[in-house]
């Protein structure tokens, strides 16, 4: 008996060591990420995902920083190893979860990526799918603020290029934004944030 209790509270020492490990490893990470050092955040969110095998969330994490970081990025080679890379660790996170809003919408951006970077190549490859994976991430969870505002703002996008009007558009960016008052991630160090972006890309687009 006295076996038993030693081995039950040995286990439970390491897996507790093993969870702070984790949490402040991630911590450290995010750390980084806010102090302008995404690529090192990155790096250690891929640390993480290499020991944390049974959990999304690192995987997710590389794949989002090398996506958001691509956007402004003008050199190809450069671009098509951080969204290979991205589309790598994204396949990785959605493996390790279902029925998660947060994959489609990152596949989304992933591909709006390719999109800004050329449009007439990879325009007509992309924009229907980053439409369908918007709708499905709203579909996934209509309380994700950034699901409904991608969505929005990719509709918006699409009928100002075809010309058409997009003041249709603003109520329901508005409706976007309110979601973000009452939204509370589902878990420890799950995604969240984009209100500032989503504020500023709607007042541009909306007030002027």
């Amino acid at each position: 008996m006295r076996t038993i209790i030693i081995l039950t509270i040995s286990l439970l020492s390491i897996v507790g060591m093993a969870q702070n490990k984790y949490q402040q490893g991630m911590t450290k990470a995010f750390e980084l990420w806010q102090q302008d050092k995404p690529w090192e955040a990155a790096n250690m969110f891929e640390r993480i995902a290499s020991v944390e095998t049974d959990n999304w969330l690192p995987a997710f994490y590389v794949a989002q920083i090398n996506v958001l970081y691509s956007f402004n990025e003008k050199d190809k080679d450069k671009l098509t190893a951080q969204l290979t890379k991205a589309q790598n660790f994204l396949n990785d996170a959605k493996a390790l979860t279902s029925d998660n809003a947060e994959i489609p919408l990152l596949q989304a951006q992933l591909y709006s990526a390719w999109v800004v970077f050329d449009g007439q190549t990879y325009g007509m490859q992309y924009a229907q799918k980053i439409g369908e994976l918007y709708g499905d991430a709203q579909s996934l969870d209509p309380t994700n603020p950034r699901a409904a505002f991608g969505k929005v703002e990719w509709d918006m996008g699409t009928a100002q290029f075809f010309g058409q009007p997009v003041e249709p558009f603003c109520e329901k960016m508005q409706a976007a934004l309110e979601l973000f008052a009452n939204f509370k991630p589902a878990g420890e160090f799950y995604p969240q944030g984009g209100e500032e972006y989503a504020r500023s890309a709607a007042e541009a687009r909306c007030n002027q």
